[in-house]
């Protein structure tokens, strides 16, 4: 089958955050300045899910992501999780805001995901070197993956 993929088409997202630190508050940034809530809590985790759309490929091959999630130029697309009082935690001491890179995100992963109808998931961990929220560029657990129709976010996280 071509990993070709179609241009305006929807994909599904997910970022599980494992293990926030306890009291911190924690949202997605859409566009400039809209927070979005996780749409999950299970058993310390925090998952958001989200959806971005296919534009016309890059140069390169690799996929155009866009819509209100998407940051950054076309090559260098990511999106932001806040937390603290960029998460319109008013009182926290912690002003933070954590990078998540959509480059490992190739035609042919996007591909399967649009074939199997699945959702893409990356899991970051939630807590800093410093005890504090996870901030600047952080590095995904496992990469991007395929997930399973109807999965649980944080099943079989630890």
């Amino acid at each position: 089958m071509s990993d070709a993929v179609p241009e305006q088409v929807t994909v599904r997202l997910r970022i599980v955050v494992i293990d926030p630190p306890p009291g911190v508050t924690f949202a997605m940034q859409r566009g400039r300045d809209e927070l979005v809530p996780p749409a999950n809590r299970d058993d310390g985790h925090l998952s958001f899910d989200f959806e971005l759309r296919t534009g016309k490929p890059l140069a390169d091959g690799r996929p155009n992501l866009l819509g209100p999630f998407a940051q950054g130029t076309p090559s260098a697309r990511f999106v932001y999780v806040n937390s603290g009082t960029l998460a319109g935690q008013a009182d926290s001491c912690w002003t933070r805001r954590a990078k998540i890179m959509l480059a490992g995100i190739d035609q042919a992963l996007l591909a399967r995901a649009l074939r199997s109808g699945s959702r893409l998931e990356t899991r970051m961990r939630g807590t800093g070197t410093d005890g504090g929220p996870a901030c600047a560029s952080v590095r995904l657990i496992d990469g991007w993956k395929l997930t399973e129709q109807g999965r649980n976010a944080a099943a079989g996280f630890s």
